[in-house]
C-alpha cells in the first residue's frame, strides 16, 4: 500500500514500525489524531497474511478509535496498535515487554489497552516498560464484558427503532464471533430471552455457547445468509461487503466487530436494502468508556463505568435520529457527530492558556 498518500488522504499524525530481534515483535502503532487528548486504542495480535494487511488494518483501527472516543464523549484520540503474530503460540514476556518500550518512547502520545488477541496478563507485561497502559487486573481489567453489554443495550435500542420495542425476547440473533464479547453478548441476550445462532472459526468456542446457552450452530460460511432479526458481527472487520451483502436476511446489523463496512458505501447499500446499520463505534464504545474509567480523576469506579456503558443505548437513539432528520445514513450520522465535537474541542484549544 502507499502508506504516505493513505496518511495524508485520512490526516494520520504518526505511524511507528516496531522490531525486536530477540523477542519476535513484529507491530505497528498507528496514531490518528490527538486533538481531543492522548491516544488511547487497543493492542490487537492477528495472524495477517501480508505486512501491508497489517499496516492497512491499523492504520483502519486507529482512525476508528479517534471517532469511537469522539463520540463517546472521552477525551481521547485515536490509536491502534498491531502485533502480527499467532495469539496462540508467539506470545511471550519478552515480546510485550519489548512492545512497552515502544510506547514508553512515545512519552504519553498513546496509551494502549486489551484487544483482540490480547489480554490482561499481556497488558500487565506491558506495564513492567510503561505506565502508558490501561485495563489492568487492578484497575477495569478485562474490557470484553462492558463492550458486550454496550452492544447488548445497541441492539435494544435499534429493536425499539424497527420492532417499535426494545424487548428482544423472541428476536432471532445471529452473531459471528463467539469470543469473549461475542459470547458475553450471548449471555446478555439469552437472559432477555433471544433465540441464538452463532458460529466462530474456533469450535470450542461454538461448543461452549451451544452446551451453556443453548444456541444453535451454523458454519462460518453459512452465518451471513442466516434469517435473523439481528445479525451481530463480533469477529472482524470489512464484514459488509459486495460479497455478502445481498446474503444477508435480517432487519438489522449491530455488532461489536470495528470497520464492519469495506467501503462506505456498502453503509449506503443497507440504508437502500432497508436494513438498519448501528455504526460499529458506536455500539462497540463500551469496552473504551470502561478502559477510559481508569484514567479520570480519583480512579476507576465500575459502578460509574457501568452507567455510563449502558448510556450507549440513548447514544444510538440519537445517531438514528440524525440520520433520520438529515436523511442520511447512519454511519454519516455518527461520523458528523464525531466530527462536530473534534472541530468543535479544536477551536476551544485554540484558546491561549498561559
Amino acid at each position: 500500500m502507499e502508506m504516505f498518500k493513505y496518511m495524508q488522504k485520512y490526516d494520520y499524525e504518526q505511524v511507528v514500525l516496531c522490531h525486536d530481534a530477540a523477542s519476535g515483535l513484529r507491530a505497528i502503532i498507528a496514531i490518528h489524531d490527538t486533538t481531543l487528548g492522548p491516544a488511547l486504542g487497543g493492542c490487537r495480535m492477528w495472524t495477517y497474511a501480508s505486512e501491508d494487511e497489517a499496516i492497512e488494518d491499523a492504520l483502519r483501527l486507529a482512525r476508528g478509535m479517534t471517532y469511537k472516543n469522539a463520540a463517546a464523549g472521552l477525551n481521547l484520540g485515536g490509536a491502534k496498535t498491531v502485533v502480527i503474530g499467532d495469539p496462540k503460540k508467539d506470545k511471550s514476556e519478552a515480546l510485550f515487554r519489548a512492545l512497552g518500550r515502544y510506547i514508553e518512547s512515545l512519552g504519553g502520545r498513546y496509551i494502549t489497552a486489551e484487544d483482540v488477541g490480547t489480554n490482561v496478563q499481556d497488558m500487565e507485561y506491558i506495564r513492567m516498560e510503561t505506565k502508558y497502559v490501561a485495563g489492568l487486573g487492578e484497575g477495569s481489567g478485562d474490557p470484553s464484558p462492558f463492550t458486550a453489554l454496550g452492544v447488548f443495550q445497541g441492539i435494544k435500542a435499534a429493536c425499539k427503532e424497527v420492532f417499535g420495542t426494545d424487548d428482544v425476547a423472541g428476536k432471532k440473533v445471529a452473531i459471528q464471533g463467539i469470543g469473549n464479547v461475542g459470547f458475553n453478548l450471548a449471555k446478555y441476550l439469552k437472559e432477555a430471552g433471544a433465540e441464538l445462532i452463532v458460529t466462530d472459526i474456533f469450535e470450542e468456542n461454538v461448543k461452549r455457547a451451544v452446551n451453556e446457552l443453548g444456541a444453535k450452530a451454523v458454519k462460518p460460511d453459512e452465518i451471513i445468509g442466516v434469517e435473523c432479526d439481528v445479525f451481530a458481527p463480533c469477529a472482524l472487520g470489512a464484514i459488509i461487503n459486495d460479497d455478502t451483502i445481498n446474503k444477508l436476511k435480517c432487519k438489522i446489523v449491530a455488532g461489536s466487530a470495528n470497520n464492519q463496512l469495506k467501503e462506505e458505501r456498502h453503509g449506503d447499500m443497507l440504508q437502500q436494502k432497508g436494513i438498519l446499520y448501528v455504526p460499529d463505534y458506536i455500539i462497540n464504545a463500551g469496552g473504551v468508556i470502561n478502559v477510559a474509567a481508569e484514567l479520570e480523576p480519583g480512579g476507576y469506579v465500575k459502578e460509574k463505568a457501568t452507567r455510563k456503558v449502558e448510556a450507549l443505548y440513548n447514544a444510538v437513539l440519537e445517531v438514528i435520529e440524525i440520520a433520520k432528520k438529515e436523511n442520511i445514513p447512519t454511519y454519516k450520522a455518527a461520523d458528523r457527530l464525531a466530527e462536530n465535537r473534534i472541530n468543535l474541542l479544536a477551536k476551544v484549544r485554540n484558546n491561549y492558556i498561559k
